[in-house]
């Protein structure tokens, strides 16, 4: 049985939190309640910083509840490429941080008593391609540089064809909201004070920082944190220019072998992902990839499909029992995006572009951020600094990005043909033009039709219908609406536009 939600979600653990209904005044305002803002919101209480943290739905609802939980320093093949582009200090200063973030992680799970999975795993790269392998042993020849303790492995506990692999050992996963459970609960009996179902809409400056909400009400403050995936408050730092959003797929099945342990990674197109977990006291095991541009799926066959056939040419699958997805935003040159937002308003501070490794690096920003707040020291904020740009390869990259970005914006303003809703099957939608314009059509289960404008309302590109998951989806900057138009995740603030359609 399929169901089409994150395992990790699959219970309700974490407590609900009211709307904000009144002004507020604290030192602090952080905006999402994901792993970031959580952690960012813990360790500045442990200092005794009065905090307010919102989030426009549930808190851990997000990225943080959608993702693979692997808490490890092997962020696919990554360092060869830092020393390219950043020299051998700050490829170090990078590893060193990750393996920091670790250790802070293990401390709190230690400190708070979390019942949440945590345990050693090796981590491992592989690949079955001759040219792909060459990148691997650099890859390798990296590690050495860098002092970092990895090995080459001889072959796979799979039958997963692999050439060649590349194992960093001593690393780990967890259960990604039990352990944001353990924080939240602590939290909760400092008096931290979190909101749901409230969105930040504006960040304005006067005498101090105010944050307007949609709820109608304000948080006045010190600092903001923008720990909400993507920063919706921009100022003129452009991050729309400088990063990409992607998805990727998981699915988890059950399986009458033992899994042989160990977290494994695919460098090949498409990269693959693999990890066990126990669910309800059944050892399950969790597949992930197909990752493509957000609302640039080209294939016929779903994701979930796909990740299915590789597992079940290669792996022993029992049961399949849950498919999630996710989505993560790259910057120029893979290095994430934490600190002050930009030298015009240094009270707003982000983090952002974890590039799918959002464990470690949430905790980086964590302890980057609260540090800053606090005026203490960092080693790490010249290599997290928002406002760097290397000429290699963050020119190439934004050229590539923002091509891409055009190209999807022009095809979607006149690539159009005239539909009707007798071609849309119920639970499905297509686009349409009326009247000129192009707008989307979606037919529910009852087959009432919903229209609504598909210019998204975060810089206007035409979104795009996600067959596979249900949802209008941006390709230029990574925008989700639900079939009805109603926003999931941003950059996007405001609703997809209804508008009147006519079946002439």
């Amino acid at each position: 049985m399929n169901r089409h939600i994150p395992l990790w979600q699959s219970e309700q653990v974490i407590q609900e939190f009211p709307k904000l209904n009144e002004d507020k005044k604290t030192d602090v305002t952080i905006i999402g309640g994901g792993i970031t803002g959580i952690t960012t919101a813990f360790l500045l209480s442990q200092q005794g910083v009065r905090v307010v943290l919102i989030d426009r739905n549930r808190v851990a609802n997000g990225t943080t509840g959608h993702t693979t939980a692997k808490v490890t320093a092997q962020h696919g093949m990554i360092y060869d490429e830092f020393i390219q582009h950043f020299g051998t200090e700050y490829a170090r200063l990078y590893y060193e941080s990750q393996k920091e973030a670790m250790r802070q992680i293990e401390s709190i799970i230690e400190s708070l008593q979390i019942d949440c999975q945590y345990e050693k795993q090796d981590a491992i790269l592989y690949t079955n391609d001759e040219k792909q392998q060459k990148k691997l042993e650099k890859e390798l020849t990296a590690y050495q540089q860098l002092d970092i303790k990895g090995n080459e492995v001889s072959e796979l506990p799979f039958h997963i064809p692999a050439s060649f692999a590349l194992k960093m050992s001593n690393q780990a996963q967890f259960h990604p909201i039990l352990y944001v459970k353990g924080m939240i609960d602590e939290l909760a009996r400092n008096d931290i004070e979190i909101y749901e179902q409230t969105e930040a809409v504006d960040i304005e400056n006067s005498d101090h920082t105010i944050v307007r909400t949609n709820t109608q009400h304000t948080i006045v403050c010190d600092y903001v944190v923008q720990a909400s995936h993507f920063p919706f408050y921009e100022g003129e730092a452009f991050y729309s220019a400088r990063m990409y959003p992607s998805r990727s797929y998981l699915a988890a099945f059950s399986s009458k072998e033992m899994y042989p342990g160990g977290m494994y990674l695919s460098i090949d197109q498409p990269k693959k992902t693999l990890r066990t977990v126990t669910h309800n006291g059944k050892e399950l095991w969790i597949v992930g990839g197909e990752n493509h541009k957000t609302g640039q799926y080209k294939k016929q066959t779903s994701p979930y499909q796909l990740l299915q056939q590789f597992a079940e040419n290669y792996l022993p699958v029992g049961n399949w029992e849950y498919q999630w997805s996710a989505q993560d935003y790259t910057t120029l040159d893979k290095m994430p995006y934490i600190g002050r937002l930009n030298k015009n308003r240094p009270e707003i501070l982000i983090a952002t572009g974890f590039r799918k490794w959002g464990m470690t690096n949430s905790t980086v920003a964590a302890d980057l951020l609260s540090k800053m707040i606090l005026d203490k020291e960092s080693r790490y904020i010249d290599l997290y600094r928002p406002t760097r740009f290397q000429a290699d390869p963050s020119l190439r990259k934004l050229i590539t990005t923002n091509t891409n970005v055009a190209t999807e914006y022009i095809r979607g303003k006149f690539a159009q043909e005239r539909h009707t809703e007798n071609e849309i099957k119920p639970g499905s939608a297509l686009k349409t033009k009326q009247n000129g314009q192009v707008i989307g059509l979606y037919k529910d289960n009852e087959h009432k039709v919903h229209a609504i404008d598909t210019t998204c309302t975060h810089l206007g590109c035409e979104v795009n219908w996600n067959d596979t998951e249900k949802s209008w989806d941006c390709p230029c900057h990574g925008s989700r609406f639900t079939p009805e138009g109603k926003v999931i995740e941003g950059p996007a603030i405001k609703d997809l536009p209804k508008v009147p359609y006519n079946n002439d």
